[in-house]
C-alpha cells in the first residue's frame, strides 16, 4: 500500500513538472511540434525584452496548428 502512494506520488509530480523550455535560433529549426507545446525562437524578430513564441494550439488535417507572439523574455538572453 505504501509503495503504491509512493508511486502515484512521483507520477504525479513527474507529471506536473513542465517540460524543459526549447529555443531555438530559427523557425525553419522547429522540425515538429505537439499540442500544448511551446517553443521560443530567438531570432531578433520581436522588440528588445520580447522573444517569439510559437505554440501548437490546434489539430488540424494537416497537423498541428501553431500561433505566433512575442512575449516578454524571461531571464538573461541565451547563447
Amino acid at each position: 500500500m505504501r509503495a503504491r502512494l509512493i508511486l502515484t506520488t512521483l507520477a504525479f509530480v513527474a507529471w506536473m513538472v513542465p517540460a524543459s523550455a526549447e529555443i531555438v535560433s530559427r523557425e525553419s529549426d522547429i522540425t515538429s511540434i505537439r499540442l500544448g507545446q511551446r517553443i521560443w525562437v530567438d531570432d531578433g524578430s520581436c522588440k528588445a525584452g520580447e522573444i517569439k513564441q510559437i505554440t501548437g494550439t490546434k489539430l488540424t488535417p494537416q497537423g498541428v496548428g501553431t500561433v505566433k507572439q512575442c512575449v516578454s523574455r524571461k531571464g538573461p538572453r541565451p547563447n
